[in-house]
């Protein structure tokens, strides 16, 4: 790429730096080769952090339809007639399912077993057609499939089973005999024509009862039986994930803790308990998941065990602690359910590791695997909001754990969030516990990875290792890979401390979508690797097994004071503002508004139901979000903000914002948010949002507070009803240039790691600090534009490999704009 004038950085004396931004208009020097942006000084003398080789990994969570419908390969759904309205309230038995004829689904004793409690009665002359998941059930051309049922008809019947789509036949129709009791039928399609709406009809010729109704694709991952859909699990384990952690996420900490049982009424809506999800798939139970739809429990807790062992990778299972959050933040008091917990998870490492004369290991070695799992790590919990009602039951688990088994790593959790008092509570608590690994989750904008890329430069080296099991910055773009893997080289560098990290969610089908971003794309015909997804990629493959102690010089913080103008918001809550005041750091008015006349200072955004009512300005919509009007100046600054707000009704209390650039950039002050259970600052960015800072607190319902923002430089402190409230100042710079070094001990190739994350080209000047080096290096780019979206039809994010031949123990290189780099360089 040739270089322009605007992206040319003069050398002051003997020293590489940046003194102008991107934008400098300076002229071209009479030697090129002297301009450089910035310099990396590697010391390969020095030794740094040993990185382990399970260092990253992948987090499964069956979110977004991503088992059933997802990785599991079945392509029926509802294939056992379990769907209810207790995993959302528009499901019933038959849904995905048409009927021909006479069918109902029965609950009685005549059912296939205990555990699986509906199966469906087909009268005489009738069928029943299921629809699959997407479009339809997709079948490609000369490819085979293999179809099951366990059927009764105690007078006999026959069953004719046909695949087919509007436009008719896809496969021969097979022919099934049903006599007695239940037993299971078989029979395989090889599909005539490729189609993505197929559909799988059942006729019988006279009155029969049918249950796990299945079609699976004969080509499932490596072939195994109750497998996983192919590309899927391909495009996994081209990660080469070091660990994987399962099943959850949100699925193991909410709902009941209560078995599948008739003394707990059958529950439902229960934790993800992996009892549930062992032996034959007909005998498993079925769940409510938090996410919104039905869990079949066909992709278990063997799969995952299995699925591991055929990627190479680290189990890592997550058990309930009896604390519930996500939202629900209960704490279960029956000690004879947590000792019932305590031992199930006994039990899960004994199916993992035990002999096959052991009980759990002998049902292991029945399922087909009589060889151990080899489990070192377990989870007990996850994401809980009340940290000392959790490390009480946490301690309890791990008391048992190290009393058996004395050698596996049992994992603790810091809550939901970075910072703030339940994370800081539940890191005492970690610290003064002595566990062995803390799990911590954020989920925050591409800024805050950016300014965060030192985070784990300060933690003690003596406490509590880390294990970052879910992080993503907020979207799919190719701006949220560059701040990720800006932010990953800080974990490499501190690889003492953070010894696993994975980003989530992993998977998501395009049709059923609870949460964005994720790192894998799909639906029933194709899948897609997203912008982020190459990031973990290039990491996951080059990781190397040491760093090489190395530094950068930075971009300058031009960012000056905190500027913009003032807003008021709400989110699913009526609230009304009124005596809205803002002057100067000298007192002087900048502007006022107590609603005693209209409201036609204040910009909308177009959601919500805004209106002045009785000299306030009110928001009446309880079901809207984020609807933000917006007054003043965005060149303001060094100011004072009153506002006087009450909450009218709704789930959460009120936000104030300022520093409002426009409607992706700004600050708000969050007062009773997360269903009104804490308050925070949060700062967007390009439409993402961190958070700043965050207590715990409620609004109360009718009652007026006096709110308070003082703005000076980039220091901002918050009053409430004329106390502090609390403070910041936002002055981290978002570096965009970000790199690390790291050695391959099985090459002895030097990794160098770049991060270019800004819209100019980086002319940077490397110095490998005398070691001897071939002069030519395997260079892995991924670069577009920051807006760029992989799509199943477009992937403008993708890896292209070069050779570059000027490596020396100096040597200049030129970054390109918005990318990541990886050189391999050969060392002598």
């Amino acid at each position: 790429m040739p270089r322009t004038a605007a992206r040319t950085r003069w050398r002051l004396g003997l020293t590489t730096t940046a003194l102008l931004t991107a934008a400098a208009l300076v002229p071209a020097p009479a030697h090129a080769e002297d301009v450089t942006d910035y310099a990396i000084t590697v010391d390969p003398s020095a030794q740094g952090a040993k990185i382990d080789d399970t260092m990253y990994g992948v987090f499964f969570e069956d979110i977004n339809r991503a088992a059933d419908g997802g990785l599991y390969a079945e392509l029926v759904q509802n294939r056992s007639f379990e769907y209810s309205t207790a995993d959302n309230s528009s499901y019933t038995p038959l849904t995905s399912w048409s009927v021909g004829g006479t069918a109902q689904v029965a609950n009685d004793s005549g059912r296939l077993n205990e555990r699986n409690r509906n199966y469906l009665s087909l009268g005489a002359g009738s069928s029943v057609t299921n629809s699959g998941y997407n479009t339809g059930i997709r079948v490609d051309k000369g490819k085979r499939y293999d179809f099951s049922v366990w059927a009764r008809a105690a007078s006999g019947s026959t069953l004719t089973v046909s695949l087919k789509d509007a436009a008719g036949s896809l496969a021969t129709a097979r022919q099934v005999a049903v006599k007695g009791g239940w037993a299971k039928y078989k029979a395989t399609f090889t599909a005539t024509r490729t189609s993505n709406r197929g559909r799988l009809a059942v006729a019988s010729t006279d009155a029969a009862a049918l249950d796990e109704v299945s079609l699976f694709p004969r080509e499932t991952y490596k072939n195994q039986p109750n497998g996983l859909r192919k590309d899927l699990a391909e495009k996994i384990a081209a990660l080469k994930p070091g660990f994987v952690r399962f099943p959850g996420g949100c699925l193991v900490n909410t709902g009941s803790m209560e078995d599948y049982s008739e003394a707990s009424n059958w529950q439902r809506k229960r934790s993800y308990q992996w009892k549930d999800t062992v032996g034959p798939v007909e005998e498993r139970a079925t769940n409510a998941n938090f996410w919104g739809y039905n869990q079949s429990y066909g992709l278990g807790y063997y799969e995952y065990f299995r699925f591991s062992e055929d990627i190479g990778a680290m189990p890592l299972p997550v058990v309930p602690a009896l604390v519930t959050g996500c939202g629900q933040n209960k704490a279960t008091d029956d000690e004879a359910l947590l000792k019932r917990h305590i031992q199930d998870a006994l039990d899960l490492i004994e199916f993992a590791n035990g002999p096959v004369t052991s009980t759990w290991g002998k049902v292991r070695a029945r399922m087909g695997h009589p060889k151990p799992f080899h489990l070192t790590h377990i989870g007990v919990g996850n994401e809980e909001n009340l940290p000392e009602e959790f490390f009480a039951r946490f301690e309890r688990f791990r008391t048992a754990i190290k009393a058996k088994y004395p050698n596996i790593t049992v994992i603790s959790n810091s809550g939901p969030d970075d910072a703030g008092t339940t994370f800081d509570t539940a890191w005492q608590l970690n610290r003064e516990g002595k566990v062995d690994m803390v799990d911590e989750h954020y989920y925050n904008s591409p800024n805050w990875f950016l300014q965060n890329n030192d985070r784990y430069d300060s933690y003690d080296r003596k406490g509590p290792k880390v294990f970052l099991g879910e992080y993503a910055s907020q979207g799919n773009a190719w701006k949220n890979g560059l701040s990720e893997a800006a932010f990953m080289t800080g974990l490499e560098r501190n690889a003492d401390v953070v010894k696993l990290a994975s980003y989530a969610p992993l998977l998501a089908n395009e049709d059923y979508v609870q949460w964005r971003p994720d790192m894998i794309w799909f639906n029933n015909r194709a899948s897609w690797n997203s912008a982020n997804y190459e990031v973990q990629k290039l990491f996951m493959n080059n990781v190397g097994d040491r760093v090489v102690p190395s530094e950068a010089t930075g971009t300058p913080n031009v960012s000056g004071p905190i500027t913009g103008a003032v807003g008021l918001s709400t989110w699913a809550t009526s609230a009304a503002y009124d005596d809205v005041k803002v002057t100067s750091a000298d007192g002087s008015a900048l502007f006022g508004d107590d609603f005693s006349g209209d409201a036609s200072k204040w910009k909308h955004n177009g959601t919500g139901s805004w209106s002045v009512q009785d000299g306030a300005y009110v928001q009446t919509d309880t079901a809207a979000e984020n609807t933000m009007v917006t007054a003043g100046d965005p060149a303001w600054k060094d100011y004072d903000l009153h506002v006087k707000a009450t909450k009218k009704s709704g789930k959460e209390g009120f936000l104030v914002a300022f520093g409002v650039k426009d409607t992706g950039n700004y600050y708000w002050w969050n007062l009773g948010g997360w269903n009104n259970t804490q308050s925070a600052i949060e700062q967007a960015v390009d439409g993402g949002k961190g958070t700043l800072m965050t207590k715990a607190g409620s609004i109360e319902t009718g009652r007026a507070y006096g709110i308070d923002i003082k703005v000076r430089g980039r220091q901002v402190t918050l009053f409430l009803d004329g106390k502090e409230w609390g403070s910041f100042k936002d002055d981290k710079p978002a570096e965009p240039f970000r790199q690390v070094v790291t050695k391959d001990a099985r090459t002895g190739d030097l990794i160098v790691k770049v991060v270019n994350a800004q819209s100019a080209e980086a002319r940077t000047a490397v110095d490998l600090g005398g070691a001897k080096v071939a002069s030519t290096a395997r260079v892995t780019t991924l670069a577009a534009e920051e807006t760029a979206v992989n799509t199943e039809t477009d992937t403008p994010v993708a890896p292209v490999t070069s050779t570059f031949r000027g490596v020396a123990g100096k040597f200049t290189y030129t970054f390109p704009a918005n990318s990541v780099t990886f050189l391999r360089i050969k060392q002598k």
